[in-house]
């Protein structure tokens, strides 16, 4: 029963947050019909003047639309325009996640997570009512994204607070590295599903991904359960009361039994083969209903947890050069192969392709190894030259630059899904909090924060960067992912030590 609970949990989260990424992907597709590439008819040949002109032409023309996109973002400062937009809610985002562990460890799951995704839906379905009302002024689009951005933090501590207390440390990195493909999957499919209104009618771009949101938050409300305690205890309580409806004889539990089994830091949320151990000195918090729960850590407790410093900073690079590419990558693919928004978002997907098998190998190579930090530094020292071969392969063609997408996906996103999700789990859950697993959504909501605040820089310097040329752009991320290997600093001379160890011991005398 357990295991099928297990694995309906999984599947429900990994949708419920894959729809959070769907909603976040549009903004990136529809770039490319904010501002169109095309050049004056003086500079075109009068014989393909009426299949430029037919090219440039939107399928719907509305007032203050220019041939050369969207007002305002039709304009020679563009890129700047757009890094405004992925500022404004990257860090709305950044700063609100870090309320959002301290608020979601104090109410219930269930609801937090569905009001936040009610109010993401209508938030990303606001941005898309621009194109439908006709509203040409930044302030609204700004707006728009910062009031997304703030209620978009409710869904990472949660989901990964709940997926963290029914999964143990056993598999953590497979289970959780397989898990944390919904980030692709998302991205995957809300590119398709951007792409495909993308040049008829952008504004469904986002519409339809709001609503798809919304209505997974009414799923969340009906169908999410946050504990495996809750389930036991209620079970335990009928069988106490006598109300089982199998006519199973009650059993007999000694008060110290009892104790035990409404007490949820005893519940052992792993497998029988794995140990549960809780020390004794806790703070508990009584409920409503009679019951205990463990106190909420505080946010300069969580930051004392060793790692979390490190790890944050590790993942406020990571982040950088993976958001980077979710924001501006199909503008790439279209200033760099020549093809239209939807080709390019689609083609764009490939790197989120690669980022799922990049997850799901940094999970198994962390669980072989038991080294988190070690499986992060070895992804993230492949990263660089491989960031280098991406800029100058792509300009080779459409091959090339496939073969590169799924690479760099692997490189760039292995670390970023190991350390929000099994790194984050595990620190939530270090032997220095002694048992008290309130701390995960904290722990959680501050690793991913501090990420975020590199999530916002990166698509930011990329506007700022890339009127001087891609090659630069490209530069910068390479210095981010070496920033990411160094401050990792303290566990890689861990990892080193032992090899210098054994490589002098084999030449030393016998």
């Amino acid at each position: 029963f357990c295991y099928r609970c297990r694995a309906f949990i999984f599947v429900l989260t990994f949708f419920l947050y894959a729809s959070f990424h769907l909603s976040r992907k549009p903004i990136s597709i529809v770039k490319g019909e904010l501002h169109k590439h095309c050049a004056p008819p003086n500079e075109v040949e009068l014989n393909s003047y009426k299949e430029y002109a037919i090219q440039i032409q939107p399928v719907k023309k509305l007032s203050n639309e220019s041939q050369c996109g969207w007002e305002p973002f039709d304009k020679n400062n563009y890129k700047q325009l757009l890094g405004t937009l992925d500022y404004s809610f990257l860090c709305a985002y950044a700063v609100g996640m870090y309320l959002s562990g301290i608020i979601g460890e104090r109410l219930p799951i269930r609801y937090y997570l569905t009001v936040g995704m009610l109010a993401s839906g209508l938030f990303t379905a606001m941005f898309g009512l621009g194109y439908f009302y006709n509203i040409h002024n930044l302030w609204f689009y700004m707006i728009a994204q910062v009031t997304n951005g703030l209620v978009q933090t409710t869904g990472w501590p949660s989901v990964v607070t709940c997926i963290g207390n029914w999964f143990g440390k056993g598999r953590r990195g497979l289970i959780m590295g397989i898990w944390n493909s919904h980030t692709s999957v998302g991205n995957i499919l809300g590119s398709l599903i951007a792409g495909y209104w993308v040049s008829t009618c952008w504004g469904l771009s986002f519409v339809v991904p709001g609503v798809i949101i919304a209505c997974l938050g009414i799923v969340c409300f009906l169908f999410l359960i946050e504990l495996l305690f809750k389930i036991v205890l209620q079970s335990s309580k009928s069988y106490m009361n006598g109300t089982n409806k199998f006519g199973v004889q009650k059993p007999t539990l000694n008060l110290k039994e009892t104790n035990k089994l409404q007490d949820p830091a005893m519940q052992c949320l792993l497998p029988d083969r794995e140990d549960c151990t809780v020390p004794l000195n806790h703070n508990f918090a009584v409920n409503g209903e009679g019951g205990t729960r463990m106190s909420a850590i505080s946010f300069i407790g969580a930051l004392r947890i060793p790692g979390v410093i490190e790890f944050s900073l590790c993942l406020l690079f990571a982040k950088l050069v993976s958001y980077t590419f979710l924001f501006w990558l199909p503008l790439y693919i279209t200033n760099v192969e020549h093809l239209d928004a939807k080709r390019a978002g689609d083609l764009s997907t490939l790197f989120d392709v690669g980022g799922i098998f990049g997850g799901i190998l940094a999970g198994m190579i962390s669980d072989r190894l038991e080294k988190r930090a070690s499986t992060c530094g070895m992804m993230l020292l492949l990263a660089a030259p491989a960031l280098y071969m991406f800029s100058a392969i792509s300009k080779m063609g459409l091959e090339a630059t496939i073969v590169m997408l799924l690479i760099s996906g692997a490189l760039v996103n292995g670390p970023y899904a190991l350390i929000t999700t099994a790194v984050s789990a595990d620190l939530g859950t270090h032997k220095s909090l002694k048992g008290n697993a309130r701390a995960l959504s904290t722990v959680t909501a501050i690793i991913d924060g501090t990420g975020s605040v590199g999530a916002a820089l990166g698509p930011l310097l990329a506007g700022l960067i890339s009127p001087s040329g891609w090659n630069n752009v490209f530069y910068m991320l390479m210095v981010a992912d070496a920033c990411a290997l160094l401050v990792m600093g303290k566990f890689l001379v861990r990892m080193i030590n032992p090899v210098i160890g054994t490589f002098f011991s084999f030449f030393a005398p016998i």
